[in-house]
C-alpha cells in the first residue's frame, strides 16, 4: 500500500441516554467537538471517536477501546476524586493493574463499553 493510514474514527454506542453519555466523555477528558443529534464527534487530543445514539448490550459489553495518556496515575487519581459511579450510574473503574502488555486501569462506561487506558511508551 502506498497511502498511509493517518487515523482510525470507531464508533462507540451510546446506550440508552445519548446525552448522558456526552457528558460522562466530557468528564473524562474528552471535548465534544460536533453533535447532529443522534451522533457526536469525542475528541481528546489526538484520540477521536464517534459517538452514536445506538443501544445494543451484546455490542455495548463486548467493545473495548484502548487509549494511552501521559501520566496513568495521575488520570485514576482526577478519576477516583471525581466519584464517577456517583455520577453516572453503571461505570465502574479498576484501579491500575500491571499486564505483560503494560500498566493500565479499565473504565466502563454508562453504556458498558471498556475503556482500556494505558501509559504512553508502555
Amino acid at each position: 500500500m502506498k497511502t498511509n493510514a493517518n487515523a482510525l474514527y470507531p464508533f462507540v454506542p451510546s446506550g440508552p441516554d445519548f446525552d448522558l453519555a456526552i457528558r460522562f466523555f466530557n468528564a473524562i477528558g474528552f471535548e465534544t467537538a460536533w453533535n447532529a443529534g443522534d451522533i457526536a464527534g469525542m475528541k481528546w487530543d489526538n484520540a477521536y471517536f464517534m459517538l452514536q445514539k445506538y443501544e445494543n448490550k451484546d455490542w455495548q459489553e463486548n467493545q473495548m477501546l484502548t487509549i494511552e495518556v501521559d501520566d496513568l496515575e495521575g488520570y485514576y487519581a482526577e478519576l477516583v476524586a471525581m466519584d464517577l459511579p456517583k455520577q453516572f450510574p453503571g461505570v465502574r473503574i479498576k484501579e491500575p493493574t500491571d499486564y505483560p502488555w503494560g500498566r493500565e486501569i479499565h473504565i466502563a462506561d454508562p453504556a458498558g463499553v471498556c475503556w482500556h487506558f494505558r501509559e504512553s511508551g508502555a
